[in-house]
């Protein structure tokens, strides 16, 4: 039976890229996929004693897109985070997270990660079933294709 949602979690290393597998999540209907509808990033080592940026994106491509110099117009992308703090009072703790919620999910994705301090970057996503019919299985399918295997 399809999940109606997923939690995918885990810790990677700076500069290292995960692949979120969705090839082994049983699929009863043919007509469903998923969306995204929550990226996060969160420190693991030193909580509250250093200062750091971390980055994070989340792709359809083959190819992990590079977080610190997001290109909102590949459309492989799909969700891009950032997460500063800062000793600086000119550059306060921050947060950015742009998540494509349209874009249905048939196909594993890839997921990078960055931090300037180097440290293992904590990463958590969501994701939401949704039911298609037909036609919109068929566009989605291409258009997933032909976005993994042009990166």
């Amino acid at each position: 039976m399809m999940k109606k949602e997923i939690l995918m979690r885990g810790q990677t290393a700076h500069g290292q890229s995960e692949t979120l597998e969705f090839s082994g999540i049983q699929i009863e209907n043919k007509n469903m996929g998923y969306i995204i509808t929550e990226f996060q990033l969160f420190p693991s080592t030193n909580i509250g004693a250093q200062h750091y940026e971390m980055t994070g994106s989340i792709t359809t491509g083959k190819t992990p897109l590079d977080p610190d110099n997001p290109n909102f117009s590949d459309e492989s992308l799909i969700a891009s985070g950032l997460i500063g703090d800062n000793a600086s009072e000119a550059y306060p703790h921050s947060e950015a997270y742009v998540i494509d919620d349209t874009y249905i999910i048939t196909q594993n994705l890839k997921l990078l990660v960055k931090n300037t301090v180097g440290d293992p970057i904590n990463w958590q996503c969501r994701f939401k079933a949704v039911k298609m019919n037909d036609a919109e299985m068929a566009a989605t399918n291409f258009k997933q294709y032909t976005i993994s295997d042009g990166s």
